[in-house]
């Protein structure tokens, strides 16, 4: 199986993907004892790859063991400054949500600074719905944008803060939002050839979206150029993008998605196969890295053609349908997983069976 999943313990959002020595690193919320959510506070698991196929289970990055995390060490990600691994997380103690970090030179041991939290509180633009920092070097500064909600204009929000040493932070305002929506989670930015990439679930009254975007960044505001809900899923959730050592933009996604949590008794939830944002002609589009796409194929028997699209058929729940004119059409198959990849990833479907 090349999609990553620890031998143990239930598994969902991937947190601080990032290259470091040699390595892919993939960290993810993690309860280590258990098979379902909530019975223990979340933790960082943590593997590592130099291939996106095989994996190294590596021991346990986060635990809920500070005053400020008791209540779990949830979603954020990494940054390499001067040769230093640096995880940023969303920590929680009593309901409330802030930002605390941890360090490591080897990429393996992890100790939290003792200044923890380094973003205390939510500023009057949010709300408690405060999470997810994705931490990032743009336009000379390090950059943290915060996922949130403003419950009186009834809008999801990124937030934005700035640092010189990734210790002290400022906030500097709305980066973006979006009208008729509670909050935001899991977003990513960075650099994008002579655009900037900006990625967030946007979390509504009916459900939830992708949203991906490529634009401009001025005056600490991002401007959607070219945007597109590129992952329609329906069985994946909170995908984060980051930049690796060839420079390409990788995302990966939690398959399953919250969805499809407590359809059975056991996690089978694991990290989706990582596929490199591209834009052409206009057109963001998302498709397997060059390392899997060897296992990519043409066709499923779980993926059905359909005088108008196709559908792929799911076990106990009903069928994904798409309907819509096919130029390509490219899958990756692995066990109970299925990808589906549009023209050529303008438009992505991934479905357990």
């Amino acid at each position: 199986m090349f999609h990553y999943r620890p031998a143990k313990g239930w598994i969902n959002d991937p947190n601080g993907l990032v290259f470091f020595r040699g390595y892919y690193h993939i960290f993810y919320q993690h309860s280590p004892n258990y098979e379902t959510p909530w019975h223990e506070s979340m933790h960082w698991g943590h593997a590592r790859t130099k291939d996106f196929i095989n994996y190294e289970e590596l021991p346990i990055a986060l635990f809920p063991d500070r005053d400020c995390d008791k209540d779990g060490c949830w979603s954020g990600t990494a940054i390499v400054k001067d040769d230093i691994l640096y995880l940023f997380y969303a920590c929680v103690r009593d309901g409330r949500q802030a930002v605390a970090v941890a360090y490591s030179s080897d990429g393996i041991n992890f100790e939290k600074y003792e200044g923890n939290p380094v973003i205390a509180s939510y500023p009057a633009d949010g709300s408690p719905d405060f999470r997810d920092p994705a931490v990032c070097y743009a336009d000379g500064k390090y950059r943290c944008v915060m996922a949130s909600g403003n419950t009186e204009k009834h809008t999801a929000v990124l937030l934005m803060y700035e640092s010189e040493d990734l210790l002290n932070w400022n906030y500097c305002g709305v980066m973006r939002e979006w009208q008729n929506a509670k909050f935001a989670e899991c977003p990513s930015f960075l650099e994008f050839g002579n655009k900037y990439l900006l990625a967030a679930s946007v979390c509504r009254e009916n459900g939830h979206s992708f949203s991906l975007a490529a634009g401009t960044f001025e005056s600490g505001r991002f401007t959607a150029i070219y945007e597109s809900e590129i992952d329609k899923g329906p069985d994946q959730y909170a995908g984060q993008i980051f930049r690796d050592n060839k420079g390409r933009a990788i995302l990966i996604s939690w398959i399953p998605g919250w969805d499809y949590a407590g359809y059975r008794e056991k996690d089978i939830g694991v990290m989706s196969a990582p596929r490199e944002i591209t834009c052409e002609d206009g057109k963001l589009r998302a498709f397997p890295a060059e390392e899997v796409r060897k296992f990519l194929k043409e066709d499923d028997k779980a993926l059905i053609r359909t005088s108008d699209g196709f559908r792929i058929k799911r076990k106990g729940r009903e069928d994904v349908i798409y309907r819509g004119e096919i130029k390509s059409l490219h899958c990756l198959r692995d066990e109970y997983i299925l990808e589906v990849f549009v023209n050529g990833g303008e438009e992505v479907y991934t479905a357990l069976l």
